[in-house]
């Protein structure tokens, strides 16, 4: 079995493995929020945009890695990779707790106020629908909401990202 990804042996090649998955999974995962929103008209709110940017970001990291020579720092960029799973986690994870209203939400989650400054700027607050309020549930498959899958996507991104930079050998990086 010898291909792009893998050694002409058989062996994964994981310089080239751990970033072709990394960009595979973020595309997939923002290809279905994109899908959820867009296709089925599940309304994001302001956490769950927010839960996007560690997608792009992990996704232009290793874009940046497979784009650099071997030996060049290919490593350094995965490994910046992890940091960026672990915040989207935390912030997967703090987006469950306000679902389930273990604490409060941000502010700019649901129908805040703003002040009015003008007619005009009354009359776009009247016609613009409010917010979606981060503590509502859209959707759950086996009483688990997109939050709690994501927050579990995060951590295993994480751990396979490790692992893949882990297996890394020294000369391909």
């Amino acid at each position: 079995m010898s291909g792009f990804l893998f050694h002409p042996d058989g062996r994964a090649d994981w310089a080239r493995l751990t970033p072709f998955g990394i960009i595979a999974a973020c595309v997939g995962a923002l290809a279905t929020a994109y899908t959820a929103q867009y296709g089925f008209g599940v309304e994001p709110c302001v956490l769950c945009l927010y839960q996007r940017i560690p997608y792009a970001v992990a996704g232009v990291l290793a874009l940046a890695a497979i784009l650099m020579p071997r030996g060049r720092g290919r490593k350094a960029m995965l490994t910046l990779c992890l940091p960026v799973f672990l915040i989207g986690a935390g912030i997967a994870f703090y987006h469950s707790g306000v679902e389930q209203h273990w604490w409060a939400s941000v502010a700019g989650c649901g129908g805040s106020l703003t002040p009015v400054i003008s007619a005009a700027d009354l009359l776009s607050g009247l016609l613009a629908p409010p917010p979606k309020a981060c503590d509502e549930v859209d959707w759950t498959l086996f009483g688990l909401s997109m939050t709690v899958y994501n927050t579990m996507v995060f951590l295993g991104l994480t751990l396979v990202t490790a692992y893949g930079i882990k297996r890394m050998r020294p000369k391909s990086y």
